[in-house]
């Protein structure tokens, strides 16, 4: 493992996560999920562990996405902020 990848990885992945909670608008905050998800995906590949890779990649960075980006279209606002 090159310990410079992994750390760079894992500043990326607190700065998503970071972002995601602070953002304001939901499909900014599922866009950027998205990428944390893509991100553990790199990681956990990284580590070695494939098969949780492939895993965090198709349902976390894929089909989540695909899911909240669905809920989000087919709710309304209540307020204008």
């Amino acid at each position: 493992m090159i310990w410079q990848l992994d750390l760079f990885l894992l500043m990326l992945v607190v700065i998503c996560a970071l972002a995601t909670i602070t953002v304001k608008d939901l499909l900014s905050a599922t866009i950027i999920f998205s990428a944390y998800s893509f991100l553990m995906c790199l990681l956990w590949a990284e580590m070695g562990a494939v098969d949780v890779a492939f895993t965090e990649a198709t349902v976390g960075a894929g089909v989540s996405t695909i899911f909240f980006i669905a809920a989000i279209f087919r709710t309304t606002r209540r307020s204008k902020d």
